[in-house]
């Protein structure tokens, strides 16, 4: 050949091999709404404030970036060493760092297919042959050996980009099961500290209700003395078994509140429910955070590790309609052979036998399936969009949901605090007066009931906005500090390429 022609034979290749892949380029697709806020009206300055442990104001930050080890904020050393071991033990973080290990394991392997495909081989065949087959009838048989051994390259020439849309496809699979992971931390986190919440919850109300199961068991027993004596009447008894009645149920329920509160924290750490162990978290030792962040839409979008996942679920399902239009077109592969063969081992590398081939293909005839497949990546994209688009709007209601419920569950706890003295105050003037003969047993129990009702709203409050905290960091995302130093695995950086790279 001329250098002309071989000039030819090795550029022409190369230069088609850069051209464009079919098939749609991806692009993060922009943040439904307005870049302004998430919530409905405009956030206050601060949540409202209540003269109580637990009662202070959050102070809404527009525009702060979530802390990483935002969970540490509640300052409790108990907290924190339930969300360490969580994150060491829990099924669901183990679950998802092997999908992450399969998607970019399989994603290597898409990207090998980008490569000639090298394999050496070498065979060994003993035969026997009927010369008088060839037109030797007097020849008999022949036995001999045959040795072969080779060197073979193959390699599709990849015009029209399909192979590449096919790594970039599993590229942006592994990224999506990356961001799933992380998701998976951040929901296990926020589950872990809801848990915590709610045994510490039930362990209050419990102690709580310990405390007037016995005040009323006492009551009871004077009143009966007093029936006895003639003091009272039978309906004055009876009020009071079921004022201690009620409390009773109540209490049944706060300890099954709090068992399913530690049987849940026992999953969420690898344990057995046998395995669970009550904790020593005190509700109201918690520290409400007060410093409360809010980011704007185009932050969350960034944020969230479920919407990054869902946009590489985008980006993935975008390039497989190359992959898919690519097929519909030529397929050119060449292929390489270099080899050596002899009758003897011993003269097996005396001599070279070698073949280079080309090959096209055109699909002519698939019953219309190219087609069908092309249209089903089509609409495989479509779902795929209106998919994400619907998980920034859930997201973003999230958001402005949990904004919400800081804000009235605030507003609630300074209304029950003023419930809670206002029925304090009744409640000890009652007693005075049925002391004093001038009132009724009966008011006066309500009285306390109406009190420790009151009590209960407190608390359960309490609880509320330090689970109502944790479901807002949930919300926002936040962000993924590996400078901090911690126990907990980092997930892996990007695959080289995909959108989480580029950003």
């Amino acid at each position: 050949m001329t250098r002309t022609a071989w000039s030819m034979a090795i550029t022409l290749p190369l230069a088609l091999l850069a051209g464009c892949a079919v098939g749609p380029d991806f692009k993060s697709p922009a943040a439904p709404g307005t870049d302004t806020r998430v919530s409905v009206e405009p956030l206050p300055a601060a949540t409202a404030s209540a003269d109580v442990p637990g009662g202070e104001a959050q102070i809404f930050l527009a525009g702060t970036p979530v802390a990483a080890r935002w969970w540490e904020q509640y300052r409790s050393p108990q907290l924190n060493a339930l969300v360490n071991e969580a994150l060491k033990n829990s099924p669901s973080i183990a679950s998802a760092q092997a999908a992450l290990r399969s998607a970019r394991a399989n994603a290597r392997a898409r990207w090998s297919d980008q490569f000639p495909e090298v394999d050496a081989s070498f065979s060994a065949t003993r035969q026997q042959v009927d010369l008088g087959a060839f037109g030797n009838p007097n020849g008999g048989t022949l036995i001999y050996n045959f040795f072969n051994a080779s060197v073979g390259v193959s390699y599709g020439l990849d015009i029209w980009g399909g192979t590449r849309r096919g790594v970039e496809a599993a590229a942006a699979a592994a990224e999506a099961r990356q961001y799933e992971l992380v998701a998976a931390y951040q929901t296990l986190i926020a589950n872990v500290v809801a848990s915590a919440v709610d045994m510490a919850e039930a362990s209050y109300l419990i102690e709580g209700e310990n405390v007037l199961i016995a005040d009323e068991t006492r009551r009871l027993e004077l009143i009966r003395k007093q029936f006895d004596a003639g003091a009272v009447s039978r309906a004055d008894v009876a009020v009071v078994a079921a004022s201690l009645a009620n409390e009773k149920v109540k209490l049944y329920g706060f300890q099954n509140q709090l068992t399913r509160a530690r049987t849940q924290l026992a999953v969420y750490l690898g344990r057995t429910p046998d395995a669970a162990t009550a904790s020593d978290i005190v509700l109201l030792d918690l520290k409400l955070p007060l410093q409360i962040p809010v980011s704007l839409p185009s932050e969350i979008v960034r944020q969230r590790p479920d919407l990054r996942a869902a946009e590489a679920g985008l980006h993935e399902a975008a390039a497989k309609i190359g992959v898919a239009t690519a097929n519909q077109f030529p397929q050119i592969a060449l292929t390489a052979s270099l080899g050596t063969q002899a009758t003897t081992l011993s003269d097996l590398f005396k001599g070279n036998v070698w073949s280079l081939g080309g090959s096209i293909t055109q699909p002519l005839f698939r019953a219309g399936e190219l087609s069908a497949l092309k249209k089903a990546a089509i609409a495989d994209y479509d779902k795929a969009e209106a998919d994400y688009r619907l998980t920034v709007l859930n997201a973003f209601k999230n958001v402005a949901d949990t904004l919400d419920a800081l804000q009235s569950n605030a507003s609630a706890l300074a209304a029950y605090d003023d419930v809670a003295r206002a029925s304090e105050i009744s409640y000890n003037n009652a007693a005075k007066l049925h002391e004093l003969g001038s009132g009724t047993l009966t008011e006066k129990v309500r009285l306390h009931a109406a009190y420790t009702t009151a009590k209960v709203g407190y608390a359960t409050t309490v609880a509320t906005r330090l689970r109502d905290t944790a479901a807002l960091y949930m919300a926002l995302g936040g962000t993924w500090d590996t400078a901090v130093k911690t126990d907990i695995p980092s997930p892996p950086p990007a695959i080289p390429g995909t959108v989480a790279a580029a950003n």
